[in-house]
């Protein structure tokens, strides 16, 4: 009994090329006649273009190419796929011999044999300033596969593009070259661009093949003119003013420029988001006024900055408008009185206790203008014989009683200095609960009610204080 095996291909290149290696086996004793093999090839398909393109060596099994590699070209056979059917005779092929078969399959591989060239010498593309996205696609002639690396394209800018505003692609549909507008052109430097596009595969050529002049192309982009907006230089324009200026000041004069030099076009300015309203621009020569006061602590400036959009609109057909931004930064002004915080203090009314509260204060101005803050209490006669104000630190100030007092709600008046210059002072009224304390709890219950929340915090507080 004969078995066969089929070897791999290798890619075929010439005449008498060694495309594939068949093996048969014979179980009978190799010392004999019995084992000894010949090979032969019995059919061929397709037979075309010639019935005898390959030949076996009976011996060994080797399969070769017997015509010449003009004859095996890709792109002149009508198909690329060739089944043999191989017989391996034992007996040393006699006619007497057990037989086996196999089917070897050859297909011809493509090879980068045709450079691909432009189906023109010259491709033109009009393109609006300002547009980007595809303006032509080059067209390329290739006799090889094109799903292989021997047909496939790839382009290639060698010329006309010092800026880099265009790019290309390959279709991989189409195998087009796809050239693109990447950064927009401006009509005013130049209205012309010429490239210079060469094409190549993917694969190397052969040695005996060559690009020729036909492989490079020449594009003509011509850039139509367009209205462009008017430009903010700088943008953003940033300032910096003190807070509270007087109505009417001048806070800048922002600039905008027409890219259509070519073109004489007037500007007009106009605001475009002002969130608190405290601006207003000169619609001539872009002016900036303050129609209210900047105010550092509204809610509509963040980190001490306020923006602004304005827009500069040139009267062209059709208009463009361009926008820009403002920053305006201020500088703190001490416009804000400090607060005393907490407003609620508990005490008890045993004054052998230790009866102290923390109070501590607040200012929305930036040091210098904040803290250090002063703590006193209000002139009031006599006031000073039951409370004491002492200083902790620049933030914070210690309220202790002097005596004993009788179990009620008390107002007490607590001023507060920020340390601007010249500084701001303010009153605050701190409700003062004198409670009733034993056993380590406090019972303010003839006095007004408190939420209780408020109480466990300024609890906390007191024993936080003291604590550390």
């Amino acid at each position: 009994m004969v078995f066969i095996q089929v070897k791999p291909m290798v890619t075929y290149k010439e005449s008498g090329t060694t495309v594939m290696r068949m093996t048969a086996h014979d179980a009978d004793d190799t010392n004999t006649n019995n084992a000894v093999l010949r090979y032969s090839i019995t059919k061929q398909t397709p037979e075309t273009p010639s019935p005898n393109m390959f030949y076996i060596d009976p011996e060994k099994g080797d399969i070769v190419t017997v015509v010449p590699p003009t004859t095996l070209d890709r792109e002149t056979l009508e198909v690329c796929k060739y089944e043999l059917i191989v017989e391996a005779k034992d007996m040393a092929g006699s006619d007497v011999g057990l037989t086996g078969t196999a089917t070897a399959t050859i297909i011809i591989d493509d090879k980068n044999d045709h450079a691909p060239v432009f189906t023109k010498s010259m491709f033109q593309a009009t393109v609006t300033e300002g547009f980007t996205g595809i303006i032509v696609n080059l067209t390329v002639e290739d006799n090889d596969d094109p799903a292989t690396g021997a047909g496939r394209a790839v382009f290639t800018i060698i010329n006309g593009n010092p800026d880099r505003n265009f790019k290309i692609e390959t279709n991989p549909k189409t195998n087009e070259g796809m050239l693109f507008v990447d950064k927009s052109l401006d009509y005013e430097r130049s209205a012309f661009h010429t490239l210079l596009i060469k094409v190549e595969n993917e694969d190397p050529i052969m040695p005996e093949i060559s690009y020729g002049p036909s492989s490079t192309t020449t594009v003509q982009v011509t850039v139509a003119d367009a209205n462009e907006p008017p430009i903010f230089n700088p943008d953003p324009t940033n300032v910096v003013k003190p807070e509270n200026i007087p109505i009417g000041t001048v806070i800048v004069t922002v600039n905008a420029t027409d890219q259509d030099i070519l073109q004489k076009q007037k500007i007009k300015f106009a605001q475009f988001q002002d969130p608190a309203g405290w601006l207003t621009i000169n619609p001539t020569n872009g002016t900036v006024t303050t129609r209210a006061a900047l105010d550092r602590e509204s809610p509509y400036a963040h980190d001490s900055q306020y923006t602004a959009l304005f827009l500069a609109t040139d009267d062209g057909f059709p208009v463009a408008t361009g926008t820009g931004t403002l920053i305006i930064t201020m500088m703190d002004v001490n416009d804000n009185p400090p607060s005393v915080y907490p407003t609620v203090a508990m005490f008890c009314e045993d004054s052998k206790d230790l009866n102290v509260a923390v109070l501590g204060a607040t200012d929305k101005d930036l040091k210098p203008n904040a803290d250090p803050f002063k703590f006193q209490l209000s002139k009031q006669p006599g006031i000073d014989k039951t409370w004491k104000v002492t200083q902790i630190n620049s933030t914070h100030a210690q309220l202790s009683l002097l005596h004993s007092l009788k179990r009620a709600n008390y107002n007490l008046p607590i001023v507060v200095t920020d340390g601007g210059n010249p500084p701001l002072t303010n009153s605050t009224d701190v409700l003062v609960q004198v409670c009733s304390c034993k056993k380590n709890k406090m019972d303010c219950s003839t006095a007004n009610s408190l939420h209780t929340s408020t109480k466990l915090l300024l609890i906390s507080v007191i024993t936080l204080f003291w604590h550390t």
